[in-house]
């Protein structure tokens, strides 16, 4: 399997870090710590240099009660950071939901778009329709951010968020949006109780019959808080495990805002499960290399 975007094919054969890069003075985990441009470009390299494979680049808050960007407020923020990265020699996506900044940023090559509203704004099917090789991630949000955790409901959430998933996939392609474009998110921690997410990473894999790589992201969200009684800035061990938990149960890219210490991770991860491998009972050398 494999993610078409503008400038690179992503092969997912092994699992992908994508990292988190917040141009934002509000967000609920890093708000203000790379808001400007110096700051921002900085961060970029950093996560490339730490093994990040895709960097995700985005300059509104979509935290709960969070008060939404105009346009110009948005591009002035990301066009800046966005335009440096596309020379970092890596796949750039930008996080936003707004037609206006996808047309902008995919004009000037970005690779992806990353909408947490899933292309359902008018005139955001279009846009990506009019860019034949742009990626696209679309995720499941209940409600809007301002009021998305006020009483979370469903009755089943895993068979709701297939549903609105794949229909959302349907509605790509009928546009003439190849599938191998396609990414899809569960939304965790958006309009989600902490039942609902932990329920949706245990049946992770139901959603896997829709065909498309799953991208997930449960770096320092409040439900590992919940679940380990540790502040946001505390939440590494827990955001590392989800990730790879996440992973487990078939997701082929970890959205993350701690690179170095997921990149570790999925290394011994992958090392079991290559204890089959050809080197497995080679020799080791004294600098611990197989």
């Amino acid at each position: 399997m494999y993610w078409q975007t503008a400038r690179f094919r992503i092969e997912l054969t092994s699992p992908k870090v994508m990292g988190i890069v917040n141009v934002t003075p509000d967000s609920f985990s890093d708000g203000g710590l790379h808001a400007d441009v110096h700051g921002a470009l900085a961060h970029c390299e950093r996560l490339i240099g730490e093994g990040a494979e895709i960097l995700d680049i985005g300059g509104e808050s979509s935290r709960p009660g969070a008060t939404p960007l105009s346009v110009e407020e948005e591009l002035r923020r990301i066009l800046p950071v966005t335009l440096h990265a596309l020379k970092l020699g890596v796949p750039i996506s930008v996080d936003t939901c707004k037609p206006e900044v996808m047309r902008v940023v995919l004009g000037e090559g970005a690779d992806i778009v990353n909408d947490i509203h899933a292309l359902t704004a008018p005139g955001a099917l279009e846009c990506l329709a009019a860019h034949p090789q742009a990626g696209v991630c679309v995720m499941h949000m209940q409600g809007l951010p301002v009021y998305m955790q006020d009483r979370p409901q469903y009755k089943d959430v895993v068979d709701e968020v297939l549903r609105f998933l794949g229909s959302r996939c349907e509605a790509l392609c009928a546009l003439g949006i190849s599938r191998e474009r396609i990414v899809i998110d569960p939304g965790i921690g958006f309009g989600k109780s902490v039942a609902h997410n932990v329920e949706l990473l245990a049946r992770q894999g139901e959603l896997l019959v829709l065909g498309r790589p799953l991208l997930v992201g449960w770096s320092r969200k409040s439900t590992l808080g919940a679940l380990t009684g540790r502040k946001v800035e505390e939440r590494l061990a827990a955001s590392v495990a989800a990730a790879l938990a996440a992973v487990q149960r078939g997701a082929s890219i970890v959205r993350v805002h701690d690179v170095a210490a997921t990149v570790d991770a999925l290394k011994i991860w992958r090392a079991a499960g290559l204890a089959a491998a050809p080197w497995h009972n080679a020799p080791i050398d004294d600098t611990g290399t197989p």
